[in-house]
């Protein structure tokens, strides 16, 4: 169930003027009877991690088109194509020797498990002088648990060498970990294919660490093991783990993972629709990619920009029903692997790319909208600065316009329709160490969502929906002269790709 918890209104938001009912009536509800932070936490808390392929992404898209129907909004799931079923199940990892202490560590996506708990000796991957030493080694290791990854020599950030260090600490530190690592791509040349071999050669598992620079956090990604059981160790577990067996401490690890593979299953965007009454075959649509990594929760990435994109629906499901244009929303699924949701949604959808007045995406992370572009789109520049002239100035005095910017090449869901020529909008927002701290990590959860600061960004795109449908005028795909390269060669609009259809 939508928990009911409302935001406190900012100072001042039940009296702000503006010039437009329809405009006031979004910012009333956006502000004061705002349900976004009860969009979040369920989705983010009680759904979770949503990879494509995996019953989290399932129950998001179940769940997203009731709360829509809840709303008298038209929703569906429309399937784009077939994916890897996976279900990750619980893990436990314990060292039991030399001492006990249970680790922190998250299966990587898509990672067999174990059958049972296995109890394994870990091993490092020797300095070995020959690729016929190395392959010997390689004989060695049935059985055991392997450790792929480099080992950092502090999991402190590099800030705390800055605010707390001697002089020179952190140039110090930064060059003997570069010395380190470039010493250890000697051993690990291509952690992918090191993988496969340990696997081929009967590893009991493969353990690993991509840590973010950041106190207990770790990038998680995937792993190509069909067989042996990948898992990421947090920077300090790993750190123990590996210094216990290069000292010849004998370190022995029991890990259960119960992660299990389901088939080809199908994969799908979630679609919302409201119909237009005067040009319902041109369209504004609202998106974001509601699949996420499953190391935390998909909280900034991207669970809000779907919660700002559903709370933005909603504002418009009361504030104005009967747009002028239809207006879409659209959740997709397989941004991570390639924007492939909205890539196949582009190529199916001809008749809706053509006749889109614009789409305003949203993805990075939890702070305020502080970019809007144009997407190298000359005739979109004037509208966008219209639009943002009659935001209230709590919203728009944030947002800096790139009029006419240059067109996205892939980085977020909206690149698919600017391929194509289409007024594709990003709704770029301010960091709150989302690169570092949030980004693909296991530490991407709801306590880091701001929830001012989302609300916001659902009263802006629903105030620049409403602006876009109920324009008089089409907006102008003219697009710039795009400008030479450091070669003296003229830039390219970007090409559009299909995407993947399945795994």
């Amino acid at each position: 169930m939508l928990a009911a918890t409302l935001l406190t209104s900012p100072a001042g938001a039940q009296t702000i003027p503006l010039n437009d009912p329809v405009l006031q009536r979004i910012w009333d509800i956006g502000t004061r009877q705002s349900e976004i932070e009860g969009i979040a936490q369920a989705l983010m808390d009680s759904i979770g991690p949503r990879l494509v392929g995996t019953p989290g992404f399932d129950r998001a898209t179940d769940w997203a088109t009731q709360l829509m129907g809840s709303w008298g909004v038209r929703a569906e799931k429309e399937q784009y194509g077939t994916w890897r079923g996976w279900d990750r199940g619980v893990t436990h990892i314990d060292l039991i020797e030399p001492r006990v202490r249970t680790l922190e560590g998250t299966m990587l996506a898509w990672s067999p498990g174990t059958s049972g708990p296995v109890e394994a000796e870990v091993v490092t991957v020797p300095d070995y002088g020959t690729e016929a030493e190395l392959d010997a080694w390689i004989g060695t290791v049935r059985g055991k648990l392997v450790a792929i990854a480099f080992p950092q020599p502090t999991c402190r950030p590099d800030s705390h060498y800055t605010e707390f260090g001697s002089p020179g600490a952190l140039a110090r530190m930064r060059a003997s970990r570069d010395s380190a690592v470039q010493a250890f791509r000697r051993r690990v040349a291509s952690p992918p294919l090191l993988r496969l071999r340990l696997e081929q050669a009967g590893a009991a598992g493969i353990l690993e660490s991509n840590w973010s620079n950041d106190i207990g956090v770790n990038k998680i990604f995937d792993t190509n093991t069909t067989r042996t059981p990948t898992v990421d160790l947090s920077c300090e577990d790993y750190g123990l783990v590996w210094r216990l067996a290069e000292n010849g401490q004998s370190p022995v690890v029991r890990l259960n993972a119960e992660a299990r593979f389901l088939g080809e299953v199908p994969a799908y965007n979630v679609l919302g629709r409201i119909e237009g009454r005067e040009l319902p075959n041109e369209y504004v649509m609202l998106s974001a990619h509601f699949d996420s990594w499953d190391g935390g929760s998909g909280a900034t990435d991207n669970g809000t920009g779907s919660s700002v994109m559903l709370e933005a629906l909603r504002i418009l499901s009361e504030a104005y029903p009967n747009p002028r244009r239809t207006i879409l929303l659209a959740l997709w699924g397989g941004e991570e692997q390639g924007l492939n949701g909205s890539r196949r949604f582009v190529g199916s959808h001809p008749e809706i790319v053509e006749n889109l007045q614009a789409l305003f995406n949203q993805d990075n992370g939890t702070g305020r909208v502080t970019t809007i572009s144009a997407q190298g789109l000359i005739g979109a520049a004037p509208k966008l600065a219209e639009y943002v002239s009659r935001l209230p100035s709590e919203i728009s005095q944030n947002i800096r316009l790139d009029l006419p910017g240059m067109p996205g090449s892939g980085g977020t869901d909206n690149a698919s329709f600017v391929c194509a020529g289409a007024p594709g909008i990003n709704l770029s927002s301010i960091s709150w160490s989302y690169g570092t701290h949030t980004w693909h990590t296991n530490r991407d959860t709801f306590d880091k969502v701001v929830m001012e600061e989302i609300r916001n960004n659902a009263v802006l795109t629903a105030m620049m929906v409403y602006l876009a449908a109920e324009d008089p005028e089409r907006i102008s795909r003219e697009r710039r002269v795009m400008p030479t390269n450091a070669s003296g060669q003229q830039s390219q609009w970007p090409t559009c790709s299909p995407g993947r259809a399945a795994f």
